[in-house]
């Protein structure tokens, strides 16, 4: 037996000799990849946190290695040779396929949990309140929550869902659609009493409105909303102006003034009366709340039960319910 073991023993290190003789140094291939994917010494020296001096090196050592040019030097550019672009694709490939390979280890060493990304305002008003029934029927499925307003790329492995709001078009995912929305006018019962009653809609525009700054062009705000209904928004409006959604409702709450309520975001307060609804009239969202699964994985037991899960939330929270 122990001659066996022995025999295996050198079996696999002659392989691994083998292979180390018939491939350059890992450093010199490394810097390779970032300098051909890039197209450039000096950006991929800023990716790799060395000096433009050491990629040149690293890439020239591999070159005497090989035995051939794997770029021609032009007037301040570089391009891959003819053989630089066939080694180029099949490190990239390589490099790639460790990645995810790496990336479905960790997942699996990481107690069968769920990683799901969402916008803070998704998270905060809708997806925390109800988290703790998935808990109660998956107790052994840890979850960790990443919220946050830009959008989590599902290409690194790191996030195993995501949900998003826009129309579904995302390239590093499947994505299926939960609800879209209705926006609404709300403030705080206290403020509401300060009202009086209003004539019509026009009224709105002489009161403090409650704003949020977003770069996502898809987000209803308050000149879009009054201009569905033919009228101008104030130039000025005197009420605050706040980074996120989520302040925007804590102002409302705490009767800083009305805030524009998405009705799937904000139906826990209302039904709370933390919040009320001024007015019937409302306009629909452009766009819908989706959930993207990474286009690269396989769909596993813990995604498609917390999919579901999702799906069944949804489902009861439909206006007609």
């Amino acid at each position: 037996m122990l001659a066996r073991q022995a025999d295996k023993f050198i079996g696999g290190r002659a392989a691994l000799v083998s292979l180390r003789r018939k491939l350059p140094p890992l450093t010199g291939l490394t810097a390779f990849e970032a300098v051909a994917r890039v197209g450039s010494f000096t950006k991929a020296a800023r990716e790799l946190g060395v000096t433009q001096a050491a990629v040149s090196r690293q890439i020239h050592l591999l070159e005497e290695s090989l035995g051939f040019p794997l770029f021609r030097r032009l007037h301040r550019k570089i391009e891959a040779t003819d053989k630089g672009r066939l080694l180029s694709a099949a490190a990239t490939t390589a490099f790639n396929l460790m990645a995810d390979t790496i990336a479905e280890i960790k997942r699996d060493e990481s107690h069968e949990g769920l990683t799901i990304s969402a916008s803070v305002a998704f998270s905060h008003f809708w997806l925390l309140p109800k988290i703790a029934s998935f808990s109660r029927k998956h107790p052994e499925i840890p979850l960790r929550i990443i919220s946050q307003d830009n959008a989590v790329s599902l290409d690194g492995g790191d996030v195993d869902l995501a949900i998003r709001y826009g129309n579904g078009m995302w390239s590093d995912g499947r994505a299926e659609l939960l609800f879209e929305d209705e926006i609404f006018p709300v403030c705080s019962p206290h403020y509401q009493a300060k009202l009086e009653g209003f004539a019509d809609l026009h009224d709105l525009t002489r009161h403090p409105l409650i704003s949020s700054d977003t770069e996502d062009p898809s987000w209803t705000g308050w000149d879009e909303w009054f201009a569905a209904f033919a009228i101008r928004a104030p130039r000025r409006p005197s009420g605050l102006r706040c980074s996120f959604y989520t302040e925007a409702i804590y102002a409302a709450l705490n009767g800083q003034g009305i805030a524009l309520g998405w009705k799937r975001l904000v139906q826990n307060l209302l039904d709370q009366k933390a919040l009320v609804r001024l007015t019937e009239d409302s306009i629909a969202t452009r766009n819908g709340y989706f959930v993207i699964e990474p286009s690269r994985s396989a769909k596993n037991a813990r995604v498609a039960q917390f999919v579901e899960w999702l799906k069944h939330e949804a489902r009861d929270c439909e206006p007609d319910r």
